[in-house]
């Protein structure tokens, strides 16, 4: 390999895509894109297994279009890519303009929240890449909207959380509409039981990419600042203030919450806005384009942007309220320290979240360090860490690990 040329080349993308790449600021393939991309270009199927922020996006994205554009074009779409949610479902479709841009191929992005009308537009058009949620997708093909049967390659993407939202009937309805010859590419941050069942019965001899344990990225550090429930969000404004700089995005249970948090920092002259299932589509689109572009600095979210929001420059991940699934911290915190940065991560403990800052802790494999804010000691000590083997590890050193089968 000669020292000008592209690591992106090197994984059997053609010169097309590479510049396309290099155009987006991408230098160096992360390690699912190392791993899945090879194997997805030789066309087989592939369950890659990867925490948010390690590249998914693309590792998925770059070999689909290479393929179609290798391939006959039809009215009908030939690339299908099923998301859970609408923030998922709109990146996606931005990195396929991005990347197709070397090509002919163009993509519909279709999901909740928005009229049907223009979705059925823009399917009687006709598109290469079709990018959905599950059940607006069902909804346009029980109406006869969409045409599924030339579909070349299917993703699903973020798969286990499809599966906690109650969508496995959706998918599987949507699959049997795609032909049987299509290759599959399912990717998933975890692989409980569900998710591994599904690829079994949609998959053959899949090609199996797992990067990392079930952990917090390399870059994120954590820190657990006990304080009284009741004080939490002072707490917040108090941290608000001794950070300099650095975007902000704060994560609540509830939308009431989220309201509220925002309303109380509004007050205090903190730019801010809100994201959750509650806002209009459009409310949703600005909230995150105006933290996007800078125009807010803090972000009060539910889990609905948990995953897939690719945004640089998020410096600080609060965790207001602890989430009721551990996995959910670790999709949380994975919203700062993309790539290669670093960022950190503060969760706010009240004696109520105890019992769910141990589940954390034990699916992190390791403590996560425990400091107090002066001026917010709070009145119940909170308890040590579990240690089960003896010796708890801290959660920011643990190792991550890279397995390939297949």
């Amino acid at each position: 390999m000669t020292d000008d040329r592209h690591p992106f080349a090197d994984l059997g993308l053609d010169e097309a895509l590479v510049a396309a790449v290099e155009r987006a600021g991408y230098r160096e393939p992360t390690e699912i894109q190392r791993e899945a991309i090879p194997a997805a270009l030789t066309g087989r199927d592939v369950l890659g297994m990867a925490q948010t922020g390690t590249g998914k996006t693309a590792a998925f994205t770059l070999p689909m279009v290479q393929r179609l554009t290798q391939t006959t074009q039809s009215k009908s779409p030939r690339g299908l890519v099923v998301t859970p949610t609408r923030e998922l479902a709109q990146q996606i479709g931005s990195a396929v303009l991005t990347y197709g841009s070397a090509s002919s191929v163009e993509s519909v992005v279709i999901h909740g929240g928005t009229p049907l009308g223009p979705e059925r537009e823009e399917l009687a058009f006709g598109c290469d890449v079709l990018v959905a949620t599950p059940g607006r997708l069902l909804d346009h093909l029980k109406r006869g909207n969409a045409d599924l049967s030339n579909v070349e390659v299917l993703i699903l993407d973020e798969a286990d959380r499809m599966l906690d939202m109650g969508f496995i009937d959706d998918v599987k309805e949507i699959v049997a509409s795609t032909p049987s010859s299509r290759q599959t590419l399912l990717f998933s941050a975890t692989m409980p039981n569900g998710v591994r069942w599904l690829a079994h019965e949609l998959m053959t001899d899949p090609a199996e990419v797992q990067i990392g344990f079930e952990t917090a990225a390399e870059g994120i550090r954590q820190v657990l600042h006990p304080v009284d429930w009741s004080r939490k969000h002072e707490l917040l404004y108090h941290l608000l203030g001794e950070w300099a700089e650095g975007q902000v995005l704060v994560f609540t249970r509830t939308r009431d919450t989220a309201t509220y948090l925002a309303d109380f920092l509004r007050g205090r002259d903190v730019s801010v806005a809100g994201l959750h299932g509650g806002k209009h589509q459009e409310q949703r689109d600005k909230a995150l384009r105006r933290f996007r572009e800078g125009a807010v600095r803090v972000l009060v979210a539910t889990n609905v942007a948990a995953r897939g929001l690719d945004i640089r420059g998020i410096r600080h991940v609060v965790n207001f309220d602890i989430p009721e699934d551990p996995r959910d911290y670790v999709h949380r915190v994975g919203r700062t320290a993309r790539g290669d940065d670093t960022g950190d991560a503060v969760t706010l403990m009240a004696s109520s979240d105890w019992v769910e800052i141990r589940a954390i802790e034990r699916l992190l494999g390791g403590s996560i360090e425990r400091r107090v804010v002066p001026g917010f000691e709070p009145d119940v000590d909170p308890p040590p860490p579990e240690e089960e083997t003896g010796e708890v590890r801290p959660a920011s050193a643990l190792r991550r690990g890279i397995r390939r089968r297949g």
